[in-house]
Formats: C-alpha cells, structure tokens, sequence
C-alpha cells in the first residue's frame, strides 16, 4: 500500500511541477495528460516508483510540447483576437 501512496504522490508532484511551466491553456492540458499518462505507462511497463516518474516526466514534456503546438496554431490562425488578453501585447515596442 505504501508504495501505491509513493506512486501517486510521485505522479501528482510531477505534474504539478510541469504545469507550472505551461502558459496556454492547450499547453496546460497537454502537460498535466501527458504526465498522467506517462506515469501510467512507465509504471506498467517498468512497475517501479523510478519508472513511473520517468515516464510521468517523458509524457509531461511531450505533452507540454504538443500542447504548446497547438496553441501557437491557434494563435497564428486567428482564434484568439487582439484584445482577448490571451498573449497581452503590452511588451515593450521597438
């Protein structure tokens, strides 16, 4: 039972971590599924804590990425009007 605990402590830590470094909302989604899943997977394939959170990490990362893709697509495509304050563009002008 203590191990279980371990594991799902481990998986919820890690996509925590990794979430907080997303910033849209497809980006955000991506990354908290992938690490879901691949915690899920590394611990059925490797079934030890390591396993899990390497894969929590791997899938994290992938689905952060894909995530991010998506939401650049969306973005250069127009979905998210100026104004929206989806991506502000009160930067600096040069």
């Amino acid at each position: 039972m203590k191990t279980r605990l371990w594991i799902a402590a481990a998986a919820a830590t890690s996509v925590m971590t990794i979430a907080g470094c997303a910033s849209g909302p497809n980006q955000n989604l991506g990354t908290g599924v992938g690490a879901v899943g691949g915690a899920l997977v590394g611990n059925a394939i490797g079934g030890n804590t390591a396993s899990t959170v390497g894969g929590a990490a791997i899938g994290g990362i992938i689905g952060n990425q894909v995530g991010r893709n998506a939401d650049e697509r969306n973005y250069n495509q127009q979905r998210y009007p100026q104004g929206s304050n989806y991506y502000p563009s009160n930067g600096p002008r040069y």
